[in-house]
């Protein structure tokens, strides 16, 4: 018997065509490799990326309780409380991306007796307030309430007490109007009294008339305004010792014209 083998199978013979045809199409499915790397390295993605970064940046940031301003320390003030800076200055509880140091310090220069302000921020959450306060030289009394005066001749509502400064009562019923000045002339002759007569801790005025003073002694001087009180005051004690030396006592003397003083003796 003869042992029966494997036939061989015929070999198959790919066309030329086919192969070129079979190497087209993989040329044709293969992935553009370049063409991506030259779009993932392109400018216009980097930065399309650079912004999706900030942006998610800023969202983080922004929800980040820390980058809050919760606690905002005030220096230089003396009279004026530091909530009511703080308040006026409108950066309590703000993020600080959202706070104009600038615009914060106009708000604080607004409040009656604040002449200088500055605000920095720092950092994440931090931000300090320095104010200068304007200081009174004397004390305005009108219609039962009181006042600062200013160098200006600014009434400036009263915050403390203030012992040792100078009273001027106002004898007239009107209320103090806003942004209401004293006239330099009384303001000038107010604190000339005092510097010439320190014992003087209160003095009056009332319009038409100027300032005067309640003499201890059981009468009332008028004076006036103008800075002339002290060539006054000479002409008011030589009357005072004439009439004393007469057994005169007066209802009130006036040397608001110095040049022309009179006064009035008690019953007449």
């Amino acid at each position: 018997m003869k042992a029966s083998g494997a036939a061989a199978l015929p070999k198959i013979v790919v066309p030329r065509a086919a192969k070129k045809r079979r190497r087209r199409n993989q040329r044709r499915y293969r992935l553009p490799t370049q063409a991506i790397k030259k779009l993932v390295t392109s400018a216009r993605w980097l930065s399309l990326a650079l912004l999706s970064v900030c942006i998610w940046a800023f969202v983080m940031v922004g929800q980040d309780e820390s980058f809050y301003l919760t606690s905002i320390p005030v220096t230089g003030n003396k009279t004026i409380s530091s909530s009511d800076v703080v308040s006026k200055s409108g950066l309590a509880g703000i993020h600080i991306f959202g706070a104009d140091p600038n615009d914060a310090a106009a708000q604080i220069k607004q409040i009656p007796g604040v002449i200088s302000a500055t605000v920095v921020l720092e950092w994440p959450n931090k931000v300090d307030i320095q104010i200068a306060e304007d200081s009174p030289i004397a004390l305005w009394e009108q219609n039962g309430k009181s006042y600062w005066i200013n160098e200006s001749g600014l009434l400036i509502q009263s915050r403390s007490e203030s012992a040792d400064l100078l009273v001027i009562k106002a004898e007239v019923d009107e209320p103090v109007e806003e942004q209401a000045y004293v006239a330099q002339e009384v303001l000038v002759g107010a604190l000339k009294l005092r510097n010439l007569r320190p014992n003087i801790d209160r003095l009056y005025f009332k319009p038409g008339i100027g300032l005067s003073y309640q003499d201890g002694r059981g009468w009332r001087a008028y004076f006036g305004s103008g800075p002339d009180m002290e060539q006054k005051l000479v002409v008011y004690e030589t009357i005072v010792e004439d009439l004393l030396s007469r057994a005169v006592t007066p209802a009130y003397i006036s040397v608001r014209n110095q040049a022309k003083p009179y006064y009035m003796a008690n019953g007449n």
